[in-house]
């Protein structure tokens, strides 16, 4: 396939400001650099859930907790008014409610016009993992801004002595999602994040290092794929060395500078089981090749 490269450059300069990052002008104005960053979405997100703020399920045990927070514009500052907020966790016993229609611990909310959102839950728990490794409790959040590239994450809470045997988790990217977790009066629970909105997202290092590998294809076992890690994009081997891929969200990377109307897509799907799978789209003007699906060997 022919490809077109489109590079780009401009000048900007960057005054530090306190700890949530940097601030660049463009030339026009002052964009954000702050430190919200992303995490594998993991195989049990299911979208659809309902419109709610209040996930506690009368007679369930747990520990109740509040998540509140406010989204930003790239800015740092300025709030972010209506960013649909979806958030997912397992219950009190490590599991996800993934087929039932009462979505449970699950649900969608909407920033106000103060950016600011909040969720009554309970706080997940530790569960078993492939290869018998405990995961940290964890809360998944996907955030959708018109302007932005979604933002998916994962939350984690301090004390958790999980947290260092993950590597997600335990990745100096990850410093500040690892919440702290503050005893209200009342006996519940409370944490807090915030969020800045970014127009591009690099792909954390940890969630690539799990992404490399050989691929066979599902239908031609010889026919096999292999990805690799350079400055930590993503690359795709060819018979030369490789092609490059841009993480642009959900576990989903596109090769850039594509002309109008045409892609290549490496589209991730983590599942349940431990396999990851790989659906490779590729659309150059009228030339449409195969959808092609392949499972991470193992």
């Amino acid at each position: 396939m022919k490809r077109r490269d489109f590079i780009s450059s401009a000048a900007l300069s960057a005054i530090a400001i306190s700890a949530p990052g940097f601030i660049r002008f463009n030339g026009k104005n002052y964009e954000g650099d702050c430190e919200t960053t992303t995490d594998i979405l993991g195989p049990y997100y299911r979208p659809g859930s309902p419109v709610r703020s209040s996930f506690v399920i009368s007679g369930e045990k747990g520990t109740l907790i509040e998540l509140s927070g406010v989204i930003k514009h790239n800015d740092c500052v300025s709030p972010y008014k209506n960013a649909k907020i979806e958030l997912w966790h397992c219950d009190n016993k490590g599991v996800y409610d993934n087929t039932t229609n009462e979505f449970r611990y699950r649900g969608t909310s909407y920033s106000d016009d103060k950016g600011h959102y909040s969720f009554n839950t309970i706080l997940p728990v530790p569960y078993g993992a492939v290869g018998g490794v405990l995961r940290p409790a964890h809360f998944h959040l996907m955030i959708t801004a018109a302007g932005y590239q979604p933002l998916v994450t994962q939350l984690y809470f301090s004390g958790d002595k999980n947290i260092s045997g993950d590597a997600a988790a335990a990745a100096a990217t990850s410093k500040r999602r690892i919440l702290n977790v503050q005893n209200l009066k009342d006996g519940t629970k409370k944490v807090e994040y915030d969020v800045s909105m970014a127009l591009t997202l690099a792909a954390e290092a940890v969630a690539i290092d799990k992404l490399v590998g050989t691929y066979t294809d599902k239908k031609d076992t010889k026919n096999k794929k292999e990805l690799f890690k350079k400055d930590n994009d993503l690359w795709l081997k060819n018979e030369v060395f490789g092609e490059a891929y841009k993480y642009v969200g959900n576990n989903k990377f596109e090769y850039p500078g594509m002309p109008s109307g045409s892609f290549a897509s490496l589209q991730f799907e983590l599942m349940a089981s431990g396999d990851i799978q790989l659906t490779i789209k590729d659309v150059y003007g009228t030339a449409i090749s195969p959808v092609s699906v392949f499972f991470k060997d193992r």
